[in-house]
């Protein structure tokens, strides 16, 4: 199956898009796009793989779905457009920023600029409806996207993986903890951050030691 998808991530991902499964859920995303208002655009369903290609990748974030209202999914976990207000749990992510590294609170909630120097925003589904939060889950897209993460840990060396909330921890099993590094925390979001669960957890400084001494180029937050 011919999926239009950056031609570093298609060499190691095209087995996946071999498989029924993928072909079956790629039929349902056509469907639903066809029928109902759904995101990210058909363009930015593969967007936080052509941001950051499959030999630059440093970092990986998860994610669960992509946001369900209009102008916000942009293809890249937490990120909305520029100009698009900053969703709860985006907003604590760049305090936790501004405390941790002391970059200031930005303008723009668009993290392509995150993507570009090797973080992968991975969500594990990659596509939803309009107004209905998590309506594409259990569709195949949490198998390609475990596949994913399976895909980076098996082939590169040394990513830092960042985990945030009990969904997010489960990716762990994936992952050869013997070659990657794992940070852990409670999710970003209100709920989580407002019990103590994320703020002053330092993933973005300890990523950046972590690249550091693996003499990597530490990201920019």
């Amino acid at each position: 199956m011919n999926v239009n998808i950056d031609p570093s991530w298609k060499t190691h991902l095209q087995p996946e898009f071999e498989k029924p499964y993928f072909q079956q859920l790629a039929e349902f995303v056509r469907q639903e796009y066809r029928q109902y208002t759904c995101y990210p655009k058909g363009k930015d369903i593969f967007s936080a793989f052509d941001h950051c290609t499959f030999h630059d990748t440093k970092v990986v974030i998860i994610g669960q779905d992509p946001y369900h209202g209009p102008n916000q999914a942009n293809g890249l976990c937490f990120s909305v457009k520029d100009g698009i207000p900053h969703p709860p749990s985006l907003v604590n992510i760049f305090k936790e920023i501004k405390v941790d590294v002391g970059v200031p609170y930005p303008k723009s909630g668009n993290l392509e600029r995150w993507a570009e120097q090797g973080v992968l925003l991975l969500n594990a589904t990659l596509t939803v409806r309009a107004h209905q939060a998590g309506s594409h889950q259990n569709k195949g897209w949490e198998t390609f996207t475990d596949g994913v993460i399976r895909t980076v840990s098996d082939t590169l060396e040394g990513i830092v993986f960042l985990l945030w909330g009990g969904f997010a921890k489960k990716k762990a099993v994936l992952i050869n903890q013997s070659k990657h590094h794992i940070l852990t925390s409670g999710h970003p979001s209100p709920l989580s951050a407002n019990r103590g669960l994320w703020f002053g957890n330092q993933h973005f400084s300890k990523a950046n030691q972590l690249l550091r001494g693996m003499g990597k180029e530490e990201i920019n937050w």
